[in-house]
């Protein structure tokens, strides 16, 4: 304990009821961590969860995306020729990113 960072420590007795919505609640912000969920409810008085699945998504995407554009990179660096199928894949590929752009964009209003 001698390298705990907060060595105050705060008990709080609740009922059996209290101890179940309060394990709801932190379930719905998919958190187990008593410790943090409570300090940040007690201090901000407020906790905001959001749903980054589509962005996590997205970025999932953009990669694949870099690594087919840099292997088409690394092709035209070793030959010296730029195929036509190559500018025709990159262009597919910024068309997809925009595509996912735009879908993130409208799912948040």
């Amino acid at each position: 304990m001698a390298n705990r960072k907060r060595k105050i420590v705060l008990r709080v007795p609740v009922t059996a009821e209290e101890q179940a919505l309060i394990q709801q609640k932190m379930a719905l912000l998919h958190t187990a961590n008593f410790s943090a969920y409570a300090r940040k409810i007690l201090i901000d008085g407020y906790i905001v969860n959001v749903d980054t699945s589509d962005i996590r998504a997205q970025t999932a995407e953009i990669q694949k995306i870099g690594v087919n554009v840099n292997q088409i990179a690394r092709r035209v660096n070793s030959t010296g020729t730029v195929y036509a199928q190559d500018m025709e894949d990159i262009k597919g590929a910024l068309a997809e990113i925009w595509r996912l752009q735009r879908y993130i964009l409208s799912s948040q209003r």
